[in-house]
């Protein structure tokens, strides 16, 4: 099976740690925990918000260490959604310690392996991971049940605020482009589509941002799943979309055809029934562009905002998406030839 357009794991900018008070304070607080006291932190990873994590090897076992200070990162959640998915027997951090406070958790240790890397070296491992995360997906939605409705909404403000993403951060401060009048009207239609398809749904656990960077390869209940910390109660077809339209990953289009009605056979027969399977091809379809705009945004604003360059080189693949469904969806013609002509020509003028 090939792998198309998967480019090397994107590099994510950690902050320096010579002089950091925050890990000065963090060594304090492991100190104090006898499983890890006088362990060395080593750099784990950081992610696209102002989380970043370390290792700790106590002997045999590994841990994590989540630093996610205060003012920018609220751990709460995290713990909760943790123990959520804990219940539902799915393969996530489990939380050892917490200083919601200081914002610091100390984790169970998933390992290294990432999706995305697997992916990549070894395409032909995808057909075993994708099965494994389409399967787990399933689970989170089913026995998620229980829980969906002590999440946050996926409502219309939220949905409507992610897609301004791309309007203001993407097409207006990236590149400068503007709208006029009609150009604005249009592209309030063209929400109004995304915003209804996604609300027209039936609700689940939403995790929110399952991808091949988040999702971690382990011997047993495989995949590990990580920075779940955002859940909402949303549409059934998100968690979906993230995953077979990878922002980081690109499969070809009937592959992903194959996948997602792959899962859409794994939904309970209720489910199926209030669902044709041409209505969840509309589902998916349409919050994938819902999602890859909002992505496109985030991807620029955190170029801007917050110095992190090198998600730019991820919103053409991004976009590429909405333009491949150009031909199929007349009321969003506008956004297609935006992107089309307007957004990706300046993107890679400025490249």
């Amino acid at each position: 099976m090939r792998c198309f357009n998967a480019l090397r794991r994107t590099h994510i900018d950690i902050p320096k740690v010579a002089g950091d008070a925050r890990l000065a304070a963090l060594k304090d607080w492991i100190n104090g925990i006898d499983a890890v006291a006088g362990c060395e932190p080593t750099r784990a990873s950081g992610d696209a918000s102002f989380r970043r994590y370390f290792r700790l090897q106590a002997g045999a076992e590994s841990f994590i260490v989540m630093d996610a200070p205060p003012g920018h990162e609220d751990c709460v959640p995290f713990v909760r959604v943790a123990g959520y998915l804990e219940a539902m027997q799915l393969n996530a951090p489990r939380v050892i310690a917490a200083n919601p406070e200081d914002g610091f958790l100390l984790l169970s240790d998933l390992g290294t392996q990432l999706y995305l890397d697997e992916l990549q070296r070894n395409p032909d491992a995808a057909a075993r991971l994708y099965a494994d995360a389409i399967s787990a997906l399933l689970k989170m939605q089913r026995r998620g049940a229980a829980y969906q409705a002590k999440l946050p909404p996926y409502d219309d403000d939220l949905l409507r605020f992610e897609l301004s993403l791309f309007h203001d951060w993407l097409c207006g401060k990236h590149l400068g482009l503007s709208f006029s009048t009609a150009d604005e009207a249009a592209w309030t239609a063209c929400c109004d589509v995304l915003t209804e398809n996604a609300l027209h749904q039936p609700q689940v656990f939403v995790h929110r941002d399952y991808h091949s960077r988040n999702l971690m390869i382990t011997s047993d209940n495989n995949p590990g799943i990580l920075d779940f910390q955002d859940a909402v109660e949303g549409p059934l077809t998100y968690d979906l979309v993230s995953l077979l339209k990878d922002c980081y990953v690109r499969w070809p289009v009937a592959q992903v055809r194959h996948w997602a009605l792959e899962f859409y056979r794994g939904l309970e027969q209720s489910m199926r029934e209030q669902v044709d399977e041409m209505q969840f091809r509309r589902y998916f379809e349409l919050m994938g562009v819902q999602r890859h705009a909002k992505a496109a945004g985030i991807f620029a604003r955190l170029n801007h905002r917050d110095g992190k360059t090198a998600y730019l080189a991820d919103i053409p693949r991004t976009l590429s998406y909405i333009v491949e469904l150009g031909a199929h969806y007349d009321e969003l013609q506008f956004l297609v030839r935006l992107v089309e002509e307007r957004v990706l020509p300046t993107l890679a003028r400025k490249s």
